[in-house]
């Protein structure tokens, strides 16, 4: 998922403004006479095309508590929540409890503005993997909510018509099979790239299988300076172009078509036999009437099996200026009790962040999450090398790579400059 939320740059002065806020109270929400508090929680899921199941969570939490009221609101994610959210916490007005992803976190964290989680019974349940996007200068500032997949969705009706009875899971099966659908007479896929997300996205997502399963400590090695772009990535990038040479893609169109409106549109109209997204499409997709699946991005060689791509998604953050301190994290806390966290696992079709969680699996997801329970997974490092601005950076590299803007060589080597930037 597109990372949201452009670079917050905030001074030494609104960070200790931030602090003595909260030293003397601040926030949404106060006690009523009969004892009853009301904790306000702002959240760019819950709402809108991605209910989530949070509204069904949040009833569960009054019904547990019935003490604590719940004021929630539904904002718009990315650069719309952002823009809401700032002025809010800078003048402490934001909600007791905010929803948060890794970048956020970081930002808001370094200013002052998320309580300390540490300390809190669930935090020593996040899953080792998953700890680095939930924590800042050693402190868990956020409860992860998820780990969410990014992969190929296929429309299994119209891969039927061209004789093809399941997912490819090698990137030479996939070719042979887009071959087979296009000489069907059907679009084999569609890469909607508008936004230069999917192009950076399925470049992440082919170096899950190609890179990390000869080095799964790529991204560590990356960061000491023992690894680099060019000569590692190559084929990923190459695997993008390939799709273009054979005639199966046509990236100048692609990228005049919107990855989250209409990308999405299309799909459900059963324009394309394959299509690529996160795993939060899924339940909006199955609606179209079609077998739906969603599987890893088949980049590997003959017989090989694929890594899954997963990033840690959204996350609850307790706001430092809150009023109702003690409710905000009684509502984290519930959030990470596995029978509850489940109902939003299932309709976000994402894995467990705790170690002892409950990751649920559909027939949609089965090549996914089989992929994700053998441990045949990498996660998006949005917490260094592909935080927000870099990830921005690579999809508009890629972009005019896919037009011949560029060269390969020149491509990777400014993949790496964006990955490198502090």
């Amino acid at each position: 998922m597109k990372h949201s939320g452009r670079c917050l740059a905030v001074a030494t002065t609104v960070a200790a403004m931030a602090m003595s806020l909260a030293a003397c109270g601040g926030g949404s929400s106060d006690a009523s006479k009969d004892g009853k508090v009301t904790i306000r929680v702002q959240a760019w899921k819950g709402g809108g095309a991605e209910p989530a199941n949070v509204a069904e969570i949040n009833k569960a939490f009054e019904k547990a508590n019935p003490n604590i009221k719940i004021d929630f609101e539904y904002i718009t994610a990315n650069d719309t929540y952002t823009q809401k959210l700032q002025p809010e916490l800078l003048g402490g007005k934001a909600g007791d409890v905010i929803m948060v992803d890794t970048d956020r976190m970081k930002k808001w964290g370094a200013s002052g503005y998320l309580a300390d989680l540490s300390g809190e019974p669930w935090a020593s349940r996040i899953a080792p993997g998953a700890k680095q996007f939930a924590q800042s200068d050693g402190k868990t500032l956020a409860m992860p909510m998820e780990l969410i997949g990014i992969g190929l969705y296929a429309n299994m009706d119209l891969l039927k018509k061209a004789g093809i009875t399941e997912v490819p899971a090698d990137w030479p099966t996939f070719l042979a099979d887009l071959a087979k659908i296009k000489k069907a007479g059907i679009n084999p896929i569609a890469l909607p790239d508008k936004g230069a997300w999917t192009g950076s996205s399925v470049f992440q997502a082919s170096g899950s299988t190609l890179v990390y399963q000869k080095n799964k400590q790529w991204d560590a090695d990356f960061l000491a300076g023992k690894a680099s772009f060019d000569p590692d990535w190559k084929e990923p990038l190459k695997q993008l172009k390939t799709l273009e040479d054979k005639g199966f893609v046509n990236w100048k169109k692609e990228l005049g078509v919107d990855e989250w409106s209409q990308g999405a549109q299309n799909f459900s109209a059963g324009k394309s036999a394959f299509w690529y997204q996160g795993a939060w499409q899924v339940s909006s997709t199955k609606k179209a009437g079609f077998p739906v699946a969603f599987a890893p991005w088949p980049g590997g060689a003959a017989g090989t099996k694929p890594n899954a791509m997963l990033f840690s998604g959204t996350m609850w953050g307790v706001n430092s200026q809150s009023k109702q301190g003690d409710a905000a994290r009684e509502y984290v806390k519930f959030w990470s009790q596995n029978e509850n966290l489940v109902k939003y696992l299932e309709a976000e079709h994402a894995a467990s962040p705790f170690a002892d969680g409950t990751t649920p699996e559909t027939n949609e997801t089965t090549a996914f999450t089989t992929a994700f329970k053998d441990g045949r997974y990498r996660l998006l490092p949005s917490d260094s090398w592909y935080a927000g601005a870099a990830e921005t950076a690579t999809g508009s590299k890629i972009q005019a790579y896919l037009l011949g803007k560029a060269s390969a060589a020149q491509t990777l080597k400014d993949i790496q400059t964006a990955a490198s930037t502090k």
